[in-house]
């Protein structure tokens, strides 16, 4: 899209899907296995919205409403390990902004017209925010120790946005906040609050 005004699939979540992120999902509906099928074969994506009411799963007349911006998902995996359900992983990769009304189609399909927003800058921690990165660093290491390997390589610890965005997918803070941390064009701000609540809570010391 390039910064200029589409229209795109749009998946609602009770999640909010950062730029670099993995998402790993369990496709079952009609329209949403049409969707993967159609990205397949154009080699396209699709937006994830994250939820503001209602539910993942299409139920009758119920009302459904989702943020004004999310971010693209690509597919890098699709299984069909049963039929009719297909486990599909994808990345995160660039935001963006509705622009105008999103509708839902018959079949279901909530499509809207989007404008791409500007990728992070690239710029390092401040040597204030070296706690935080290392204590991130450490998540990481506990978390291979136990199986998990819950984000992407290559692990880009000297890039502020990529570690903000990190420890955005670890914290247990509202939806509504991590979905404004997203949306924070200064990927030091973001950092920044990050690192604020942290020492808060002294997951990093003072």
């Amino acid at each position: 899209m390039s910064g200029a005004t589409a229209e795109l699939p749009l998946f609602p979540l009770r999640l909010v899907l950062f730029p670099g992120a993995l998402l790993r999902l369990k496709v079952f509906e009609a329209r949403y296995l049409d969707l993967v099928s159609r990205c397949l074969r154009e080699g396209s994506g699709f937006g994830v919205v994250c939820l503001r009411e209602g539910g993942e799963v299409r139920s009758g007349a119920e009302t459904v409403r989702f943020e004004d911006a999310g971010t693209l998902a690509r597919l890098d995996e699709v299984d069909a390990a049963q039929p009719g359900i297909l486990q599909v992983r994808c990345t995160g990769t660039r935001r963006f902004e509705l622009t105008g009304s999103a509708r839902q189609r018959d079949d279901g399909l909530w499509v809207a017209p989007v404008r791409e927003l500007p990728d992070d800058p690239a710029v390092a921690p401040t040597p204030a925010m070296h706690a935080t990165v290392r204590a991130l660093a450490n998540a990481i290491g506990a978390l291979a120790q136990q199986g998990t390997q819950p984000f992407a390589a290559p692990h880009r610890f000297d890039d502020a946005g990529w570690v903000a965005n990190r420890w955005c997918e670890l914290l247990p803070v509202p939806l509504a906040a991590k979905h404004k941390l997203m949306l924070l064009d200064d990927p030091l701000v973001r950092l920044q609050l990050v690192d604020e609540f942290l020492r808060q809570r002294g997951v990093v010391g003072g």
